[in-house]
Order: C-alpha cells, then structure tokens, then sequence
C-alpha cells in the first residue's frame, strides 16, 4: 500500500506558509520542508525560515537539521524526506511537504534514480580537472554534452556539474535525459500536488519587499556573522539567493545597494525558472491566488475537498 503524503509547491513569495500551516491544522498533518535552505542552522533570515510562532504548533521537519559547512542535495533530501513521510505516516497524521524547490519534489514523488554509482577513476579525474579549469570554465563543459544541465545546474554547484559530465562519459547520453525519464513515472506515493500561483505583478512585488524586510530584519549581520564563521561561497549553504550576493558585498565585490537589488533579480528569475518548471507537469492541481477573493481560506477548503476525494484523509 502507497504511503499517503499531500504536497504544496510553487515559486517563492507565493505564501505556501500560511495555506500549509491551515491545511495541517485541518488534516491532523505535520509538514516536511522542501526547501534546499532552510534545511541549515544559523541561515534564518535569507532563507526566510518559519519561526516558532508562525508553525502555530504544527511540527515541521527537515529544518535546521545540517550545519552551514555540511553537503546538501537532491539524493540526501530523498532519503530524509522519505524516511520523514514513513514516520508520521506510521504515527497516523498526514505529512505535508512544502517548498518550491520543484526538482526536489518530483524526485521525491517519482523515486527518481539518479544513477549515483561511482566510479573512482574517472571522478578523481572530472575533480582534478574541475579544480584545474575553474568552476566556470569546466561548467562550460557541459553546453554540448548536456545543455538542458548546463542551464538547470549552476556553475557553482561543482558536485553536480562533475555528476552530470561523469553521468555522459559513462553513459553516452545526457543525465537529464535520464532525470526527465525517471519523473514520468507515476509518484510512487497516493499524494495530490498542489501548486500555487499569483499575478507576475503581485509576485514580484512581494519578492521586493520581503527582500526589504530581510535587509530590515538584519541580512546583512547574518551574513557577517557566517562570514566570520568561516563559511565562503565555496559551501553549498552560501549558494542560496541572498546570501551569495551579501557575501559578494562583503567581500568588496559590490555596493550594498547593488546587492540588495541583485537578491531581488535573481528572486525575480528564480521565480520565473520555477514557473516554468511547474508549468510542464500534467498530474498537480494548480491554484491562482488572484482568482479569490478570500485565497487563503477559499483554496484551503477546496484542497480538503480534493483530498477527501482521493481519499488521502
């Protein structure tokens, strides 16, 4: 028997948050972060983590759970989210993932093998060369062999980049050939995957000003903070949008002014990549929050409508 989970995705901004909380309220429900951020400690503000008080006694999980120095990617979110999803599912309640990090999501539902297997030879090599061309230059290796990775992996993100380049030597044909294949597969789970949405205009507007708010809130001290901690943009943690561009700022890179307005452009494209990501699945029910005239509550009651339906509660 399929273990029962609910998802609510879409870009950020979007207010997945409050929709969540009032859900898991209704449905006996706890929720599962699926954000690639907010699974650090210390990293609070940039990421726009939910605080105690805004949880309203829901619990949530995969949140402050690895240190800033530690490895975070789509492989290690499986696995703890999976073994989240049985736990509550064992305990009765009904789990609950939320982000709008889309690729973690669909490789979760889909159980999306991404052919980790290692071999050592030919990764000491991609590692060594890597290290020699530079971040940049060997992401540039993947525009012929792979140009659907080269744009949806950053040059930052070496690890993958040395995947996917290792994935086409051994293979003879682009992993996300392989990755797309594998998230046609029916979810391996009875979920329903909500996805919400909003008016570009709104959306973008609320990105601007909750970027405002974090400047407000004491980004830049985080930041500092981390700096001085050690971490770089070396670390995967330092790679989330709003710390990278501070950091930049920090480092003598930018003005702050250019920084802050830098964290809002890439929130704003990020927003867009995620619309796009959304827009080419077929099994989510999608929700447009400027068709309400009460979203919260109106989309909510017709979520518990379309998982009593499915029969998931």
């Amino acid at each position: 028997m399929k273990e029962k989970l609910i998802i609510i995705t879409g870009p950020t901004g979007v207010g997945k948050t409050k929709i969540s909380i009032a859900l898991a309220k209704a449905v006996n429900g706890e929720v599962i972060s699926a954000d690639s951020v907010q699974v650090y400690r210390k990293l609070n503000i940039g990421s726009a983590k939910i605080t105690e008080e805004e949880m309203q006694g829901v619990p949530h999980h995969l949140i402050d759970v690895l240190n800033p120095d530690e490895p975070f990617d789509v492989t290690i979110f499986q696995k703890m989210a999976s073994e989240k999803i049985t736990e509550i599912n064992q305990r009765g309640k009904i789990p609950i993932l939320v982000g709008g990090t889309g690729f973690y999501v669909q490789a979760l539902r889909k159980g999306v093998d991404f052919k980790e297997e290692e071999h050592t030879d030919l990764r000491i090599r991609l590692e060594e060369e890597a290290e020699k061309l530079g971040k940049e230059a060997f992401h540039e290796k993947l525009k012929e062999i792979d140009p659907v990775s080269y744009e949806r992996i950053p040059a930052g993100n070496v690890k993958r980049v040395i995947r996917a380049v290792e994935f086409y030597n051994l293979h003879g044909y682009p992993i996300s050939t392989h990755n797309d294949e594998e998230k046609q597969k029916e979810s391996i789970y009875k979920d329903v995957c909500f996805v919400l949405s909003n008016e570009r205009s709104v959306l973008y507007d609320a990105i601007n000003k909750r970027v405002d708010l974090m400047v407000d809130d004491g980004l830049i001290e985080e930041v500092k903070s981390l700096k001085e901690d050690g971490l770089s943009l070396e670390y995967q943690s330092m790679q989330g949008i709003g710390y990278k561009e501070i950091l930049e700022y920090l480092n003598g890179n930018s003005t702050l002014e250019e920084a802050i307005e830098k964290v809002k452009q890439n929130t704003r494209h990020f927003a867009k990549r995620q619309f796009t990501y959304f827009k080419a699945l077929n099994d989510v029910v999608w929700f447009d929050k400027s068709q309400y005239t009460n979203p919260d509550e109106e989309i909510v009651r017709e979520m518990l409508n379309i998982i009593k339906e499915k029969e998931i509660v």
